[in-house]
C-alpha cells in the first residue's frame, strides 16, 4: 500500500475528509530515526487497509507541523476527520504501530 505524500494543499482532501481512520507520519529526509521507520510503516500499511497512511515532511511544509504542535520527529498522529486519536513520538517498531492502530 502507498503512502501518500500530503502537503498544506491536499491535507483536508486527503486526512480530513479520508472518512477512515489516517496515520500521519511527520518527518525529515535528515532524521535516522525517520528513515529506520518508514520501512515499517510501509509494513503497516499492508497489515492494516483499513487505515490511510500518509506523510508530511516538515521542512517543505513547516506549516502543518506547526498546526499539529510537532516539535521532533518522527511524530505520527492518528486521526479520524480533525480528530486526533493517538499522538507516536519516535521510533517504534511495528507491533507498537498496529496496536496503535486499533480504534
Amino acid at each position: 500500500m502507498e503512502i501518500k505524500k500530503i502537503t498544506g494543499d491536499n491535507f483536508q482532501t486527503e486526512v480530513t475528509e479520508a472518512g477512515g481512520p489516517v496515520l500521519v507520519d511527520f518527518y525529515a529526509d535528515w532524521c535516522g530515526p525517520c528513515k529506520a521507520q518508514h520501512p515499517v510503516l510501509m509494513q503497516a500499511a499492508e497489515e492494516a487497509c483499513d487505515v490511510k497512511f500518509c506523510k508530511v515532511n516538515i521542512e517543505d511544509d513547516p506549516q502543518l507541523a506547526e498546526r499539529f504542535g510537532v516539535t521532533h520527529v518522527p511524530t505520527m498522529l492518528v486521526m479520524n476527520g480533525e480528530k486526533i486519536y493517538k499522538t507516536i513520538k519516535g521510533f517504534h517498531p511495528l507491533e507498537e504501530i498496529l496496536e496503535c492502530l486499533e480504534l
